[in-house]
């Protein structure tokens, strides 16, 4: 077997004895872009070196001889130099391993050299040159120093990459799960007092006890089957919207009055499902109380086919709100406007003698 071939096996044992580990190690690279890599700078020196000597079977010879070490460092360097020091910010530890392995490098280098391929010490000078030699020793080691931090820069930044792509993953994943939780908390307590007034409506016989089954059906179907993703058609949100008003006026014994009132072309308009319905809710839970009757207008405005524009207005009695003043129903949107729009919306409620009105804004 070729010496040359014989220093390179030795050469890839003497890495594998050094990472035992390497097997276990997660690698953000695959090894066939390893390989790649490294034949790609092989053949680059190759032919510079070659080009520079006009003597390409010196170069062939000399980079037989240095690639092996080039590799070794630079895994050493990656995957046990830099976990080990710079990563648990032991710097100097990290400088003086590095300055250690340089001088082992260059002893080891010049030597291979010298007995593989050529006696000179420094070919490459115009001068002959002397081993130890300052210059040479200086040239032998920013010529480690380049391959190492051109490698390692490379597998940095495809780290950093990965990185950056799996954080963005798990952000949009925390997003998701975090609005599917917001949407179970949206309308557990309708569902419960409208099934109360379904028993109360069932023993009382009533006609409206079907038509209250019928209508809390399709409610059920919508938010368990029809809502498949966080974007929702706003026509369906709307047809939900008013299912669950014509629930709430049979609680209410008609005491229920709505406006609906709709601008601009709303047919391939999309909204995060549910998200309204929590306001119409609002007005259930603070403007009702004993017999009083509650009025409700809201208005649906598409401007420029870019944002929609939703405004809600209600009968406001202050009583209801200061004993359900800890409901979750507007900070719950807030939290979800806030997950998928981030700053690009507009929420804003305010009272006017006995009246509350709600205005949003959100991109379509």
């Amino acid at each position: 077997m070729n010496i040359n071939k014989v220093l390179a096996v030795k050469s890839f044992k003497t890495l594998k004895n050094i990472f035992p580990f390497s097997k276990k190690l997660p690698l953000t690279i695959p090894v066939k872009y390893h390989v790649i890599f490294w034949l790609g700078y092989f053949l680059f020196n190759f032919v510079r070196w070659g080009s520079y000597f006009d003597d390409y079977w010196y170069s062939l010879k000399s980079n037989l001889v240095e690639f092996p070490i080039h590799i070794i460092i630079v895994y050493i360097n990656i995957y046990y130099l830099i976990p080990k020091f710079v990563l648990k910010k032991k710097y100097l530890y990290y400088v003086l391993s590095l300055a250690f392995m340089l001088a082992m490098v260059y002893l080891v280098r010049t030597g291979l050299n010298y007995l593989l391929v050529t006696e000179e010490i420094w070919p490459e000078a115009e001068d002959s040159a002397k081993f130890l030699e300052l210059n040479h020793f200086i040239a032998v080691i920013l010529g480690e120093l380049y391959v190492i931090a051109f490698a390692t820069s490379i597998k940095l930044l495809i780290d950093w990459s990965v990185e950056k792509r799996r954080n963005e993953d798990l952000a949009k994943l925390q997003m998701s799960t975090e609005l599917k939780y917001l949407r179970t908390q949206i309308q557990p307590h309708f569902f419960f007092n409208t099934l109360n007034n379904l028993y109360a409506l069932t023993l009382q016989k009533s006609d409206n006890a079907s038509l209250l089954v019928i209508k809390l059906s399709d409610m059920m179907q919508y938010i368990l089957y029809e809502i498949k993703s966080s974007k929702a058609n706003l026509l369906e949100e709307i047809n939900h919207i008013n299912n669950f008003i014509d629930i709430e006026r049979l609680r209410f014994e008609n005491r229920v009055e709505a406006e609906v009132n709709i601008t601009g072309n709303i047919e391939d308009i999309s909204v995060p499902p549910l998200l309204l319905l929590s306001f119409v809710e609002n007005c259930f839970k603070h403007g009702m109380k004993g017999n009083d009757k509650l009025e409700i207008n809201m208005s649906f405005e598409i401007q420029n086919n870019e944002y929609l524009e939703f405004t809600i207005t209600n009968n406001f009695n202050p009583d209801v709100v200061k004993e359900k003043s800890r409901g979750i129903g507007n900070d719950n949107a807030k939290r979800r406007l806030k997950l998928l729009f981030f700053n690009n919306f507009i929420l804003d409620s305010k009272i006017e003698g006995e009246t509350y009105k709600l205005f949003l804004k959100i991109p379509v």
